[in-house]
């Protein structure tokens, strides 16, 4: 890799694009170490999220009305709030309060980081599941319970895996969205790729050409996200359901 390497050396001394992610073997490597950050951090919210997500659609078709409550009042509150809000709230506020207790748990800025933009995005995907619980055809639900189904086995069996098909594209909108937001985790100084490029240009004064970086790595990032939904669109697709 090396004549790779000499090569955006070259560039940056013939042209002035001062590239040192490549060239310099520091920068390459925090840089690094931010984009896998980003990728583990956006893994983790997105796993996290449409668990929450579903589990929360679950709970808002039972019976219980407390459960339903909470539930509906976590969805307003996460989705009615900005997101950097959530992040300080997290971190500067609850973080805070946790530390006055006797055992005081030790939380980092990246498990804080995690926690709000699960909850945040978890807060879209609930409504976006139960939406699509919604849109499963009554008489589908009834077939199952005429077979036999109880409840628990009607919607693990029939509806969700219906109601899935359905909401997958607007979990792929959501999910999107989550991996861009990841990189409000630089307001707690977690070391994601914004983070770091931020100190590279701040030492190499290459704002312009770590900017136009950022750019093709988040369009990169997003395009695997869009293309791995889009494959899985196509192999859950059911005719009358979903996309």
């Amino acid at each position: 890799m090396q004549p790779v390497w000499g090569w955006f050396r070259w560039l940056y001394d013939t042209t002035g694009i001062n590239l040192t992610i490549f060239y310099d073997a520091f920068d390459r490597s925090r840089f690094a170490s931010g984009f896998w950050t980003t990728v583990r951090l956006s893994l983790i919210c997105i796993g996290a999220s449409i668990a929450i997500g579903i589990l929360g659609a679950l709970i808002q078709t039972t019976r219980l009305r407390v459960a339903r409550a909470v539930v509906d009042g976590y969805v307003q509150a996460f989705r009615n709030t900005p997101p950097l809000v959530q992040l300080y709230f997290f971190f500067f506020g609850l973080n805070a309060v946790l530390g006055t207790l006797p055992s005081r748990p030790s939380l980092s800025n990246v498990v804080w980081a995690i926690v709000s933009l699960s909850l945040f995005a978890g807060a879209f995907n609930v409504e976006i599941f139960r939406s699509g619980i919604e849109a499963v055809p009554r008489n589908t639900i009834e077939a199952a319970e005429s077979l036999g189904f109880s409840r628990l086995q009607t919607y693990f069996r029939v509806v969700f895996p219906l109601a899935f098909r359905i909401s997958l594209p607007a979990l792929n909108n959501n999910l999107v969205n989550l991996v861009k937001t990841t990189t409000l985790a630089y307001a707690i100084a977690v070391p994601e790729m914004l983070y770091v490029s931020s100190q590279i240009w701040s030492d190499e004064l290459n704002v312009t050409a770590m900017m136009n970086v950022l750019l093709i790595c988040y369009f990169f990032l997003v395009g695997v996200l869009v293309f791995a939904m889009d494959r899985l669109e196509r192999a859950l697709k059911v005719p009358g359901f979903g996309a």
